[in-house]
């Protein structure tokens, strides 16, 4: 995904990697229309990851439902899950990543990433996350279309 945003420059996008708890599910639940919206973009050329602690412990079955596996982090101690996840966006090429997340472990996810998109969803945004964040949208659905149709993120974004 190449977009080119006045103001802000040349964003070259092949990474999206989302939040779990929050952000694609709702109470260890994939929120409706998740996994044929989220192939729609992996066949768009691209790459989907979700990075999660597994809160609820239902990720093995998020997994199979989604069709392909979360990246798992495990907190070494306390606080160490928004480093893990900071880590991984730049392992993938952090100006290469668009990610989207809610809560206060996703601010350094958020500032890394290329673009930064922080949702208000049933469990909430965290104020950190907000203010971390390149944009905030109501909700995961809301995000996808943006990225369905970046002349949207253009319109917000442009300065």
């Amino acid at each position: 995904m190449h977009i080119t945003i006045p103001g802000r420059g040349k964003f070259d996008l092949h990474h999206l990697v989302l939040d779990v708890n929050g952000t694609v599910a709702i109470g260890g639940r994939l929120i409706g229309g998740l996994p044929r919206r989220l192939q729609a973009l992996r066949e768009a050329g691209l790459e989907i990851h979700w990075i999660t602690a597994d809160t609820r412990g239902r990720q093995s079955a998020l997994d199979d439902e989604m069709g392909w596996p979360a990246e798992r982090i495990t907190a070494a101690e306390p606080g160490d899950e928004p480093a893990q996840k900071a880590a991984f966006v730049r392992k993938l090429g952090a100006g290469h990543v668009v990610a989207i997340g809610n809560g206060a472990n996703d601010v350094a996810m958020l500032r890394e990433a290329a673009l930064g998109i922080a949702l208000l969803g049933d469990e909430g945004l965290a104020v950190e996350a907000l203010l971390a964040a390149d944009l905030v949208v109501p909700g995961i659905h809301a995000a996808l279309d943006l990225l369905e149709d970046p002349s949207r993120l253009i319109a917000t974004l442009r300065r």
